[in-house]
């Protein structure tokens, strides 16, 4: 089977079309306010009825609150939660619980003792993404556009399902395939030509370079 690619924080109808026409398999929808991806719910909503039943719907969200994660459910109806902030694994579980979602919690790496705090939602999380740690005192708590060390990622990659992430670009994403047998990869600021502005030509770019493994 072919990579999956998931392409995140899309905010325009014109590059939400251009990355479901290359095959994206995930989009995702920022609403994390600092980031320059936030959406409002009614773009959102909007992009997400472009999507449906061609891309799962990922929410993007950072330590969510009960009233936005409520909020969000029937306006967007998200296959997926991406939960990108500091969620334990009991708040993940409690999300999950309250919500019917699947759960993608985001495991942030610079060593190997990091990737391997994935293990702990093991039965919560329904995907683990491994993106690069944020570099001390970034806004961001990703899309940073800078890569970890994939061989950090030796010891856990095989105990959990997880998607790739963390400063992959059309030039790359091949080699992160290839060394980390990633069977999804995840992108933002690979295919922008400036924070929070994507490219259609760089979306085509990074998909068909990840599917042509």
């Amino acid at each position: 089977m072919r990579p999956q690619v998931k392409i995140c924080g899309l905010k325009t109808a014109a590059t939400m079309q251009a990355a479901l026409d290359a095959g994206a398999d995930y989009v995702g929808l920022n609403f994390f306010a600092k980031s320059p991806r936030c959406v409002s719910l009614e773009a959102a909503g909007t992009l997400a009825d472009l999507a449906r039943d061609v891309a799962k719907i990922v929410a993007l969200l950072v330590d969510p609150a009960n009233e936005l994660v409520d909020e969000i459910m029937p306006w967007l109806a998200p296959d997926t939660l991406q939960l990108h902030g500091s969620e334990t694994p009991a708040r993940a579980a409690e999300i999950k619980r309250r919500t019917g979602a699947q759960i993608m919690k985001v495991i942030k790496v610079e060593t190997a003792v990091d990737a391997a705090s994935a293990l702990s939602f093991a039965g919560i999380a329904d995907l683990i993404l491994f993106d690069t740690k944020a570099p001390k005192g970034a806004d961001l708590p990703g899309g940073n556009g800078v890569a970890f060390d994939w061989r950090m990622l030796d010891d856990v990659k095989d105990k959990v399902p997880y998607m790739l992430a963390g400063g992959l670009t059309p030039a790359n994403v091949a080699a992160a395939i290839r060394q980390t047998g990633a069977t999804r990869v995840d992108v933002a600021s690979g295919v922008e030509t400036s924070p929070g502005e994507k490219d259609a030509d760089l979306i085509r770019a990074f998909i068909a370079n990840a599917k042509a493994i």
